[in-house]
């Protein structure tokens, strides 16, 4: 069976990291289509990628089975009632990386009765490492459910949620959640030079932990908290860190920051919508 085509309507830097991992995936490149304004940046795709590369979003369009709306929230509503009239009659899965845009508003500005799904991935995508929730809509049949875990899966990790509110709270975990370990990372390193460790010894010390520790969560079937306990030991230094930060508060201080980002991810996507 030949590869469906996928469409790409902006190619900007997650754009290029799909379209990567595809590529690496075994995806032909003669199936991808990227409609891309900027003609820097469409010779660039083309050149690195050998896909096919359009200036306008029509061309790029016709006969897809797929469609990647990678474009900055703010303009999706302009892009995807540019688009209604394209994909009507027989419209292509839709498929949204755009952050807080909800589904009702894409279909609406689609001009409904489109097959959507709503992703929400983050930034180690960009290196192939990355985590992504997505929703469908009703109108999303299983073939399709399977051909957007496809793509997304191609930058790492995928997951579904039933419920799109719940887009918020992944929005709040792992959406924003790269800037909460690098912050982890930025304090760890600057405590080691703090305690007389050179900068560059220091940083690659805390790199290489915050991988190794990451690693072997992955690969263990244990809980993080099962993990914790078995490198504490009684009376030792790991111990008396720890009990640092729990007397400082660090649970209840990522509860409060994790609500606090799900709530902002609401109030975002009623903006993003009202907007429009």
């Amino acid at each position: 069976m030949s590869t469906p085509k996928i469409s790409f309507i902006g190619g900007g830097n997650m754009a290029r990291s799909l379209i990567g991992g595809l590529i690496a995936d075994g995806t032909d490149p003669g199936r991808i289509h990227v409609a891309e304004p900027d003609a820097q940046r469409r010779e660039a795709l083309h050149g690195q990628f050998g896909v096919s590369v359009h200036a306008d979003n029509a061309d790029a369009l016709s006969g897809s089975a797929a469609v990647v709306l990678a474009v900055k929230p703010q303009i999706m509503a302009g892009v995807a009632r540019q688009l209604a009239p394209l994909i009507a009659g027989q419209p292509p899965l839709i498929i949204s990386i755009a952050a807080g845009v909800r589904e009702p508003d894409i279909s609406r500005w689609l001009g409904g009765e489109v097959a959507v799904v709503r992703t929400m991935p983050n930034t180690p995508s960009l290196v192939q490492s990355g985590a992504t929730a997505l929703y469908a809509n009703a109108r999303v049949s299983e073939a399709q459910r399977e051909l957007a875990e496809t793509i997304l899966r191609a930058v790492g990790l995928v997951v579904w949620v039933a419920d799109e509110a719940l887009l918020d709270a992944v929005t709040a975990l792992s959406g924003s959640g790269p800037a909460y370990y690098f912050l982890v990372m930025e304090a760890m390193e600057a405590a080691g030079r703090a305690l007389g460790l050179p900068a560059d010894t220091a940083r690659l010390l805390t790199l290489q932990t915050a991988f190794g520790a990451a690693k072997m969560a992955l690969e263990s079937e244990e809980s993080p908290g099962v993990l914790r306990e078995r490198v504490t030991s009684p009376g030792g230094t790991t111990e008396r860190a720890l009990g640092v930060l729990r007397d400082g508060g660090l649970e209840a201080l990522f509860q409060q920051a994790l609500s606090a980002a799900r709530d902002r991810a609401g109030e975002l996507g009623d903006a993003l919508g009202d907007e429009a």
